[in-house]
């Protein structure tokens, strides 16, 4: 880099340098080109030597003029003739009366000669002008000239103020170039291009390698960092936010963590997604250099989790079953062995329709699978709570494609519901239709619950608002609801929660059959 740097100052320097060399010696001879027309002219103009043109013996009265002229301006030479090209002034007095040896046609003919020739004293840069007479006939030259050995001398002369000048710009660019150096090197710890290249290379691989999600931002709180993981988390594409402001293209509660500089785990919700987010300044020599953030997808941990605790009650309600059918087993033997028949029959017949798991009652209209083992999951949790889970009669839900989005509606409703209710029981009546109105689901949640004051059913589906207390072990509110209300805006539907008929509160939310919604997860 520095040798690169040192070679451009020296090429720009040298060539300006040989611009101006040339520039100097042009404008000398532009100078010299126009004082030399002035004299001729001035010279050819003299009515002095206009009329000793027309006189006999014209030498005697031209050459002391001719003379004085030249040795006043500094010129080489001053020479007059006449139309034939015999010369009546010279420096040298000998070649006086001779014809000149270079061609006069040119000026004779009215035109002004300016260009390089060769003559009796050398090569010189002269000018020739005509002398006009009385009648405006040429009548001879005034030929005026200086030396190329002497324009050569005086550009040899002006060259060192020529050279000073870029020889002092050289060392100025070399010394800023060698402090350039210094400081990038310093700025790159002291790396070399392969070094740097390497390292790139690794951290693109580490930050797009790892499953977590990575985001980073300056000092300015500008985007610099974002890995596929955290793209793929956040929906967006990195190389169209990369660059802008992280509130300006992040949810705000995200924004918000990752500017803040947080360092303590929390989750926040980004679009339809619950993050867990950890944070950390970044200081660099003591020098806060921006933020950055790790991301994980608390929502599939949480859907794994909620199966995995469905499971668990679907394995204690057969326990209780099996325990049950033992005890039912051991009274028919024993009436069957007490030849009770007629006793063991009336048993039989009236226990018949029983079990722990009525799942009829529960999917009434409701043909899609999936929403039904949610509906038995969530009535398996709610029984532990002293809740009963009822399915509206007037339910009518036929096989969904795409039921992803219409899961997580249900499921959030009736974890909100569970958790309005409590432990001290109650009703939960859930309705799912799409018999309402062509092509839309109908889904609405009512309990018997405290309900949701007026003043917060439109804020109830904002991120950490809720009527309810603290539970033990969730540290944020409100997002269940948040998400609800997200998914059925993306859908192009509405989520609105009222008043409900049981008594407490009532969550309606009405969204576009999924496969006519045009959004897939």
């Amino acid at each position: 880099m520095l040798v690169l740097q040192v070679a451009i100052v020296l090429v720009i320097i040298i060539g300006t340098g040989a611009v101006a060399a040339f520039l100097a010696a042009q404008s000398n001879r532009d100078a010299y080109r126009d004082r030399m027309i002035a004299i001729a002219q001035s010279v050819a103009g003299l009515p002095t030597v206009v009329e000793a043109l027309l006189a006999k013996d014209p030498e005697q009265q031209i050459q002391p003029i001719s003379e004085a002229v030249r040795k006043s301006s500094g010129l080489s030479y001053v020479v007059v003739t006449d139309d034939q090209g015999i010369r009546y002034s010279h420096p040298n007095t000998e070649r006086i009366g001779e014809m000149v040896s270079t061609d006069p046609s040119i000026a004779l003919s009215g035109k002004v000669q300016i260009e390089t020739q060769t003559g009796t004293l050398g090569e010189s840069w002269r000018v020739k002008v005509p002398i006009y007479g009385p009648d405006d006939m040429v009548i001879g030259v005034v030929s005026v000239g200086v030396f190329e050995d002497e324009l050569k001398a005086q550009f040899v002369e002006d060259l060192p103020g020529l050279v000073i000048a870029p020889i002092a710009a050289a060392v100025i660019g070399v010394i800023g170039s060698v402090w350039t150096g210094w400081l990038l090197r310093r700025r790159i710890y002291g790396l070399e291009s392969d070094e740097i290249r390497t390292m790139l290379d690794t951290r693109e691989a580490m930050l797009h390698g790892i499953q977590e999600g990575f985001v980073a931002v300056d000092a300015a709180g500008r985007l610099v960092v974002v890995n596929d993981a955290a793209a793929r988390l956040l929906d967006v594409v990195p190389e169209e936010i990369i660059g802008a402001d992280a509130d300006a293209v992040l949810d705000e509660e995200l924004a918000r963590f990752l500017l803040s500089g947080e360092t303590a785990e929390t989750p926040v919700l980004s679009g339809e997604r619950v993050l867990v987010v950890h944070g950390a300044a970044v200081t660099v020599k003591g020098r806060d250099v921006g933020h950055i953030a790790m991301l994980r997808d608390r929502t599939e941990l949480e859907e794994t989790l909620r199966d995995l605790r469905g499971a668990r009650n679907f394995a204690d309600d057969l326990r209780a079953q099996s325990h049950d059918f033992s005890n039912t087993l051991q009274v028919l033997s024993a009436l069957l062995e007490t030849e009770q028949n007629e006793a063991a029959l009336s048993f039989i017949h009236r226990i018949g329709g029983g079990g722990a798991l009525a799942t009829d009652q529960l999917r009434h209209g409701i043909e899609d699978i999936e929403v039904s083992a949610l509906v038995l999951a969530k009535s398996a949790r709610a029984q532990e709570l002293g809740i009963e889970l009822v399915v509206d009669p007037a339910s009518h839900l036929r096989e969904v494609e795409h039921d992803d989005d219409l899961l997580t509606i249900v499921g959030n409703l009736l974890d909100n519901a569970v958790e309005a209710l409590g432990s001290r029981g109650g009703t939960i009546v859930l309705c799912v239709r799409d018999d309402v109105s062509p092509e839309r689901i109908f889904v609405s949640v009512d309990d018997d619950g405290p309900g949701v004051p007026a003043h917060l059913r439109d804020a109830v589906f904002e991120m950490d608002v809720s009527d309810k207390g603290r539970v033990a072990g969730k540290e944020r509110r409100g997002i269940g609801l948040t998400i609800v209300k997200r998914v059925a805006q993306r859908l192009g539907g509405t989520a609105v929660a009222e008043e409900s008929a049981i008594g407490g509160a009532r969550f309606v939310v009405d969204v576009p059959w999924p496969e006519d919604a045009g959004v897939q997860r």
